[in-house]
């Protein structure tokens, strides 16, 4: 259902958002004092509600970088109409769409795709877009999404006396979940599984310890 909403690099990228977030919350819980941290109920709630307000910003940044890109290409459209000359207009998509440096077909099978797309965009519609339903379900997602990377580290946080104990199950359970995550993006990309998981634990480490030291 997610994945009608937000493509799977979207939705796994929110995911290590939130973990990260999370993780910065229960890695950085040595700085409170030991009255702080023998309250769960507390740390509890600002580890969710955390992820709860930066999902809601997320996810209304997400609706603006919808309207502005779908708004660009409105633009991209109405310049490439006024162009003064078709050789112009097909230069113009050839650098929009940016595929001769990629070499992922022979050149004149590009010549045959950049002049197809010339004769889409002569007639396609150039009113300015509004947020559709989709956007604001996938908005929607987004701070579910980050929102619910917030559960695992709470769960044991209150259900477990130990306060100390707590934090360390909710850290070891938040970093499994990010080896799960880049594994599953690994999946997705075509990468190695475990490598991939492996890698993403660590630059999820690199930029907790990065904000912890800067104050977030």
């Amino acid at each position: 259902m997610i994945h009608r909403y937000l493509d799977p690099d979207e939705s796994l990228g929110e995911l290590l958002f939130g973990l990260i977030m999370t993780l910065t919350v229960t890695l950085g819980v040595h700085l409170l004092s030991p009255e702080q941290l023998s309250r769960p109920q507390d740390l509890a709630m600002a580890l969710v509600g955390c992820n709860v307000a930066w999902g809601i910003i997320d996810a209304a940044l997400y609706l603006l970088g919808s309207v502005f890109a779908r708004n660009q290409r409105v633009h991209f459209m109405r310049k490439l109409r006024a162009m003064p000359s078709e050789a112009r207009a097909l230069q113009a998509i050839r650098e929009e769409y940016g595929l001769d440096d990629a070499h992922l077909a022979p050149a004149q099978d590009l010549a045959a795709f950049y002049r197809a797309a010339l004769d889409v965009l002569r007639y396609a519609k150039v009113e300015r877009t509004r947020l559709r339903d989709k956007d604001w379900l996938a908005a929607l997602m987004i701070v579910l999404l980050v929102a619910v990377t917030a559960v695992p580290g709470a769960v044991p946080i209150l259900l477990v006396g130990d306060p100390v104990l707590a934090v360390r199950l909710a850290n070891l359970m938040q970093i499994g979940l990010l080896f799960a995550v880049g594994y599953r993006w690994a999946r997705v990309s075509g990468a190695n599984p475990w490598r991939t998981g492996a890698a993403i634990v660590g630059f999820a480490v690199v930029l907790v310890v990065i904000s912890i030291a800067l104050g977030g």
